[in-house]
């Protein structure tokens, strides 16, 4: 029996440690590797080509949202579960709209985790409960207009907006993105133009309030 590989994305240790541990328990399954940030999931995705990612949404450099939408990007079979602390009807709709098939909570992890796994790599979607009451309710149908104003921007705008976010200057997001200066400088004034942000303090406050980033 062909043994399922699963990446973990995280970047607070002993939970991650603690879910490895967990599905290594299960026999035929294996942790193919572990990362702190989206940007070194997207990378050992790539490498790697695991049957399973599992992505927190708050990390910090690449945020699992947009992870998850460049994995699907690169490497449309895989099985993407989101593993998270929050729960809002719109983190859902962006992680179904980015190609999730897995939506748990770290709350129900250790009652669910398995189960959600295994759905996966059956090629079924899980829900924790309450995230499985949203949408067979239909509250997803509409799209928020806070969460809206990102998809008008391109991937990489996406992840300067979290860069920014972050604290980093116009010249940390040039060396992180292997950009010229002036290049972020340019990329940074349309974020702001197309959010309708006058200052950077309000791109936090958004970042904080759709948790592409902890306060």
């Amino acid at each position: 029996m062909k043994t399922a590989r699963i990446l973990i994305a995280d970047d607070h240790e002993l939970f991650r440690r603690g879910v490895a541990a967990e599905l290594t328990q299960v026999v035929g399954w294996s942790v193919a590797a572990e990362a702190e940030n989206g940007r070194d999931a997207v990378a050992l995705t790539a490498e790697l080509n695991p049957d399973v990612v599992i992505l927190d949404l708050t990390m910090p450099e690449l945020n699992g949202l947009e992870a998850a939408r460049r994995i699907i990007a690169a490497a449309p079979s895989a099985r993407i579960l989101i593993l998270t602390a929050h729960e809002s009807e719109q983190l859902v709709r962006e992680v179904l709209s980015a190609g999730a098939q897995g939506y748990v909570l770290k709350s129900d992890a250790g009652r669910t985790l398995v189960a959600a796994v295994h759905a996966l790599l059956d090629g079924r979607p899980f829900f924790t409960s309450n995230v499985a009451r949203m949408v067979l309710d239909g509250y997803l149908r509409s799209e928020s207009p806070d969460t809206g104003a990102l998809r008008t921007l391109s991937a990489r705008e996406r992840e300067i907006v979290q860069l920014l976010a972050e604290g980093s200057s116009n010249k940390d997001v040039a060396r992180a993105l292997k950009i010229s200066t002036k290049t972020a400088e340019t990329h940074r004034s349309n974020i702001m133009r197309k959010m309708g942000f006058g200052s950077l303090a309000e791109l936090v406050r958004y970042a904080i309030r759709n948790q592409i980033i902890e306060p």
